[in-house]
């Protein structure tokens, strides 16, 4: 898939911070991203058949045994329609294990089961391990045969087999094949931040699969792109029936995000869900509700205190870990990163996404890039 323009390509800069060098959650590094996308058939829905928009995403938090190696973690909920496996065990323990995996709706359970079933392969056979992995999911009903049950296990093993750093593929890959945003294609899309050294030098990555949102809402860089670029002009994937309050502009808004903050901060658990709350700051900023229809969940972790036990180890004499942290004033820096990223992963998510037809013929056009720039120059946002 050849790699379409991000933000900053077109003169579209989001806040104030820097990004790392690959504006990727993979400037945390050791962390790993990998896809499988499905796209195959054309025409009416055929349940079982296709059309096929969807895929599987996978994010492999460090370069150890992430199997046997946890990561503090913390979680946040903007609206609930939604589901992202583990957290439970995330919110009693503070701790996450393996992999995450990022799909549709209706394949979630597959997608978790098979990071189980990888996770039990990567250990001794005859043994009791067992695992409770983040598996997250959006529809993608509107353009792909989510009742066909596409996404498998090979597909999974195939994201993690390919999962690598560096620059991570956007748009119409992975989990984000199918996905709409703001009535535009959408999908996935990632950014980063690193703050300076005086700060801590810590990197903020964030990746998200954007698939959420109202047209007449959308705002890129504070500016009411929605507003310009009017179903009129750009017709939507979705139907005549709306529940907005304008009658001029009424969007579906359905749809959900997920969102992964990662970052090497020294964080504990507690501050990585107060790092997760803040995610949603950067989907609001675009114009993001947590509307009834949504599943708008994040998580956080962070790699900054590596060589945890896993979780159920026995105690080694008192018990004793090491661990290093940082004050909660030194947090704020942090803050901020995370809600500049997420805002500008899904503007990247969006401008990757290509022009899509899935089943029934429906189609999901991408946000034209020649208009934004024309917009966001009128409104004196567009930088060199």
């Amino acid at each position: 898939m050849t790699a379409g323009p991000r933000a900053r390509d077109l003169g579209v800069v989001i806040g104030q911070g820097t990004p790392g060098p690959f504006n990727a959650i993979t400037d945390v590094a050791g962390l790993r991203v990998g896809h499988t996308t499905l796209v195959r058939g054309d025409g009416r829905l055929v349940v079982g058949t296709g059309p096929v928009r969807t895929g599987v995403t996978v994010i492999v938090p460090h370069d150890g045994d992430v199997w046997a190696e946890p990561v503090f973690a913390g979680a946040a909920v903007m609206n609930g329609n939604g589901e992202l496996t583990g957290l439970e065990w995330i919110r009693e323990s503070g701790l996450m294990t393996g992999a995450i995996g990022i799909t549709n709706t209706n394949d979630v359970g597959k997608v978790r089961d098979a990071l189980v079933s990888s996770a039990v392969a990567s250990h001794e056979p005859g043994g009791s391990y067992w695992a409770l992995p983040v598996a997250g999911e959006t529809f993608d009903g509107q353009l792909n045969d989510i009742a066909g049950g596409h996404v498998l296990a090979e597909h999974v093993s195939a994201a993690l087999k390919a999962a690598r750093g560096g620059a991570v593929e956007e748009g119409n890959v992975g989990g984000g094949t199918g996905m709409i945003c703001h009535e535009f294609k959408g999908g996935i899309g990632t950014a980063s931040r690193r703050l300076s050294d005086e700060l801590g030098g810590w990197t903020v990555g964030v990746l998200v699969q954007a698939n959420y949102g109202r047209r007449g809402l959308l705002r890129i860089d504070g500016v009411p792109v929605g507003e310009a670029i009017p179903v009129s002009e750009v017709s939507s994937p979705w139907s005549a029936v709306r529940r907005g309050i304008s009658p001029a502009d009424r969007g579906a808004g359905a749809g959900s995000i997920i969102g992964i903050v990662a970052t090497d901060a020294p964080l504990l658990p507690h501050q990585c869900a107060r790092i997760a709350r803040r995610a949603p700051l950067g989907v609001a900023r675009v114009g993001g509700l947590g509307s009834t229809s949504s599943g708008d969940l994040f998580l956080a972790f962070a790699t900054g205190n590596r060589g945890m036990p896993p979780t159920e180890a026995e105690a080694a004499g008192a018990g004793v870990v090491k661990l290093r942290g940082l004050v909660d004033r030194a947090l704020d820096p942090l803050f901020e990163a995370t809600v500049e990223a997420t805002e500008e992963a899904i503007v990247n998510a969006m401008l990757a996404a290509e022009r899509m037809t899935g089943r029934d013929g429906i189609t999901a056009h991408r946000l034209p890039h020649e208009r934004l720039i024309e917009i966001m120059r009128a409104h004196g946002r567009l930088r060199s």
